[in-house]
């Protein structure tokens, strides 16, 4: 592991406590280019995780927090006629930032969730067809309530896609708890952290991450798994092209996070199951099952055989 990235850690691990490989598979997103949707019941750390990112990782941010009455305008912004200029100036909107934290995404409606689509993808917004670039590095760290919580629906799959990974904080450990409570009915220790790098230096990381190289052996490998995850009986919509491209970005920024300038397939196995259960779509058969995405992609990581690295 590289110095700044072990710096970087360790800082983010003075707030996160007992999440250590949690916060690895979030800066490895952020690495790879990528947004991470966070799931979990509230007061797990979600939002305090993505504070703590944005102050160590040198990141402008705005936060959002989502409600029925969020409109597309709040999130990408709006065009006001400027009666001096006699011209439409326009007001950017919450998107215009190097890291959005979109606060329980899954309260809000769909066209709000999918104003989202554009930025996420492209790292564009388009307001009364003028198209306008975010600022790079531009991340979406996104928390949503389990779905069926009071007020919440199903981001739509297409939205879904778009986040490279999709993870769950969960409780922490006793030990942990203890440690949470000890320390933070005094002092926010977000405050304590320091920033470890900027921009311009986070890009050179991606930048670095992306250089990484993969074996043709290996771009076969994730090709088999996602193909067999088309293939699967029980699953009716498979991991997409996209999500191809998301597994081996994420497998090149743990690689790079290990100090290797190469993928093993150990790597594209340790991220596929992050990477690609969110995406799946479970036919009726897995549901009458009750079977998990997850469940299924644990049977395709045993079936499909991994290759062996030629030295």
């Amino acid at each position: 592991m590289n110095q700044k990235t072990a710096e970087i850690l360790c800082e983010i691990e003075k707030v996160i406590v007992g999440k250590n490989e949690i916060v690895e598979k979030i800066l490895m997103a952020v690495l790879a280019g990528g947004h991470v949707l966070m799931e979990d019941v509230p007061g797990t750390g979600k939002t305090t995780t993505a504070r703590t990112f944005a102050k160590v990782l040198g990141l402008d941010t705005r936060r959002v927090q989502f409600t029925s009455d969020t409109v597309p305008s709040d999130i990408l912004g709006y065009s006001v006629y400027d009666k001096n200029t006699e011209s439409f100036v326009f007001k950017p909107g919450a998107v215009m930032t190097n890291l959005l934290l979109a606060d329980e995404i899954n309260r809000t409606s769909s066209k709000t969730q999918s104003a989202l689509l554009e930025a996420m993808e492209e790292l564009n917004v388009t307001v009364d067809g003028v198209t306008y670039a975010l600022p790079r590095p531009f991340v979406v760290l996104a928390t949503q309530n389990p779905v069926g919580s009071a007020g919440t629906q199903m981001l739509p799959s297409a939205q879904m896609d778009r986040f490279m990974i999709k993870i769950s904080i969960g409780y922490p450990d006793f030990e942990s708890q203890v440690n949470i409570l000890r320390e933070r009915h005094i002092e926010d220790p977000i405050e304590k952290v320091k920033p470890v790098l900027g921009t311009d230096e986070l890009q050179e990381l991606i930048k670095e991450a992306a250089a990484v190289h993969v074996a043709d052996s290996v771009y076969e490998y994730v090709t088999r798994l996602t193909q067999a995850t088309r293939d699967h009986e029980l699953v009716q919509l498979g991991v997409s092209p996209r999500g191809a491209l998301a597994v081996c970005r994420m497998a090149k920024a743990k690689a790079y996070l290990e100090g290797r300038g190469y993928v093993i397939p150990e790597d594209v196995a340790a991220v596929f199951t992050d990477v690609c259960a969110h995406r799946l779509v479970l036919g009726t058969k897995a549901r009458m099952m009750e079977e998990k995405a997850e469940s299924v992609i644990a049977s395709i990581l045993k079936a499909v055989e991994m290759p062996v690295l030629k030295k």
